[in-house]
């Protein structure tokens, strides 16, 4: 049975679909069958694989209330084991429609129920906001990660999003479980930044993910190409970065042979 993982955090420009786009490429790269769910209604995960939005017949919208189901709206990519179900602007009503639904919390959860078993991991990229989407995909999910700045005003959102983890784990879900905290754009020559990643440490043992991703030029490029990153320059930083984060969530040792690795591990500027 797959397993799946939502990538949430209520702030945006943090990263989410990045991490869902590029972490999902890895996998899939390794032989694991991926399926990528995006319920962000603006549908960053889906241009990321190249999929045109105007092109869309099915979106994630129809299966949030009810009108198909997820085989009908799978998308295969050229994207080795790589599948989508896209998202577009639709996806942002159903907040509205969901308040009047029977089960409006568990939707998704029953939707992806049907497909579990065909995937190794399926991928949730989340809306910026702890609406009912984002209720949805936790109740769905095996477990969270939660892509974060480190930076102080991103301990606020942190907070909030651990008590809504909290919440769904009491009444929805009690198996929900947080994969991993994962810091993106991040640049340890920074006092600041590594002073977060200490406070979030502390607070959070164990559930901070060695792998940092850098600000990296071609991170930010390969969306405009419909690619992931290692599709688009499998010698950059960037790539890099997304195959130790793969090896971490893989659990195997976090090697990159003939790599140099400073920037992407959990360096700390040395202080005087």
């Amino acid at each position: 049975m797959g397993k799946i993982i939502a990538v949430a955090n209520q702030k945006g420009g943090v990263g989410k679909s990045t991490t869902v786009v590029n972490l999902s490429a890895y996998l899939g790269s390794r032989g694991y069958k991926v399926l990528c769910v995006d319920f962000d209604p603006q549908g960053n995960s889906t241009t990321g694989f190249g999929i045109k939005k105007r092109n869309v017949e099915i979106s994630s919208y129809n299966l949030i209330v009810g009108k198909n189901r997820v085989n009908e709206a799978v998308i295969v990519t050229e994207f080795q084991n790589v599948s989508v179900i896209p998202a577009t602007e639709t996806l942002a009503g159903a907040e509205m429609e969901l308040i009047n639904m029977e089960n409006r919390v568990n939707r998704l959860k029953m939707q992806l129920l049907t497909v579990k078993n065909d995937y190794d991991y399926i991928l949730i990229d989340c809306p910026p906001a702890l609406g009912s989407l984002t209720i949805n995909a936790l109740v769905a999910a095996d477990s969270i990660i939660v892509p974060m700045l480190a930076e102080f005003y991103a301990l606020e959102g942190l907070s909030q999003l651990v008590n809504t983890i909290k919440i769904v784990k009491s009444n929805h879900n009690p198996s929900l479980d947080i994969e991993g905290i994962l810091f993106t754009m991040f640049d340890g020559r920074l006092n600041v930044a590594n002073d977060v990643v200490a406070e979030v440490e502390k607070y959070f043992p164990n559930k901070v993910f060695q792998t940092k991703i850098p600000r990296n030029v071609r991170i930010s490029e390969a969306p405009s190409h419909g690619k992931p990153v290692m599709y688009y320059d499998k010698t950059s930083k960037g790539t890099d970065a997304f195959t130790l984060l793969g090896l971490e969530i893989l659990g195997e040792p976090l090697e990159l042979p003939q790599k140099k690795r400073r920037g992407i591990f959990n360096f700390k500027k040395e202080r005087q």
